[in-house]
């Protein structure tokens, strides 16, 4: 499986994510952290740092003085998490279709262009990549810092459910992108109703895909 370059307690954190998400990690299974660090040829620093950022997530349960275990997952709440993020991020763009300069409209085109090519080479990590760059641009494209703050709060939250459906299935990724097509349509109509409905609708599909593997993985 392809990763996100990142620092490298970024990509500890999303190939542990990966694990736990797949069920190749099960609830209640202890994370040595001196094994995790012989596994990824590292420090136990970044280690540690990867277990705080999951822990975060609610991914993982530090327990002080005790260690760390992969921690239950409850889909129930998740569900209720992705309802929040749907709803923040469906906002966002409702703003975003109304404040966006010009400059900043033909950017978010150029994004969108820019993820097909990785869409048709089955290239999960570019488009992972771009799918990132293009839901930012339309987070700042909200003027409105404090929403800011709270979408990328709960992206950072729900991005171990999130990236690793991309390299489950081609399926999602085609999906994503056709979403995002009818969400720029919305934007660059500066049409708020609906960009706000087809914020709503990706991030519901995301939802339902999210959840369906999860209760799959977690009933292997």
């Amino acid at each position: 499986m392809v990763h996100i370059a990142g620092t490298r307690s970024e990509e500890i954190r999303q190939r542990i994510a990966e694990d736990i998400v797949s069920g190749r990690l099960k609830p209640g299974q202890r994370l040595e952290e001196l094994q995790l660090a012989d596994q990824f040829n590292v420090s136990r620093t970044p280690v540690r740092d990867a277990l705080r950022e999951l822990s975060g997530t609610g991914l993982v349960e530090i327990r002080p003085n005790r260690g760390t275990w992969v921690a239950e997952i409850d889909s129930e709440q998740l569900e209720e998490l992705f309802e929040a993020f749907a709803e923040i991020e469906a906002l966002c763009a409702r703003l975003c279709a109304v404040r966006l300069t010009v400059i900043e409209r033909r950017r978010l085109e150029l994004l969108h262009e820019e993820s097909e090519s990785y869409v048709t080479a089955g290239d999960h990590e570019g488009y992972a990549r771009l799918n990132e760059q293009i839901h930012n641009a339309i987070y700042q494209g909200s003027r409105n810092h404090a929403l800011y703050e709270i979408v990328r709060g709960l992206r950072h939250r729900t991005a171990p459910f999130r990236v690793p459906q991309f390299y489950i299935t081609n399926d999602r990724m085609k999906n994503s992108y056709a979403e995002h097509g009818a969400l720029l349509a919305a934007i660059l109509q500066e049409d708020s109703q609906a960009a706000y409905a087809a914020m709503y609708s990706h991030i519901a599909n995301s939802s339902v895909n999210v959840i369906g593997y999860l209760r799959e993985s977690l009933h292997k």
